[in-house]
């Protein structure tokens, strides 16, 4: 699921909802998206949006994958934080002076 939105927005909650959270905001949004719920003309739509509502459940709601994709995301902003840091006047020094941000997979070359 490659998108701008974590699998907590989806479900629209907060990272640290427990289980019964997580299985009641999917029920509910289960309930409202399913295609056989919807009108025609919506059914394909609510068939997307209901892929990604299982898909962020089938997640959270395993501990392993979600520890995983806890992970994954605290990486996530810890990169994106590193790289609007960067992106300012401390960037343009360090390319002036030679030097160029590497990322871990370039350092493991040297």
């Amino acid at each position: 699921m490659a998108s701008t939105t974590s699998l907590y927005d989806v479900l629209g909650l907060s990272i640290g909802a427990n289980g019964q959270e997580i299985k009641a905001a999917y029920r509910k949004l289960a309930r409202m998206c399913h295609p056989d719920v919807v009108a025609f003309e919506q059914k394909e739509i609510s068939a997307n949006e209901f892929i990604k509502i299982h898909a962020a459940y089938s997640t959270l709601s395993d501990p392993h994958k979600r520890a995983n994709y806890d992970k994954d995301l605290s990486n996530r902003s810890r990169r994106s934080f590193v790289y609007s840091a960067s992106s300012g006047a401390a960037a343009s020094a360090m390319a002036s002076s030679g030097f160029s941000c590497r990322s871990w997979e370039t350092d493991q070359c040297w």
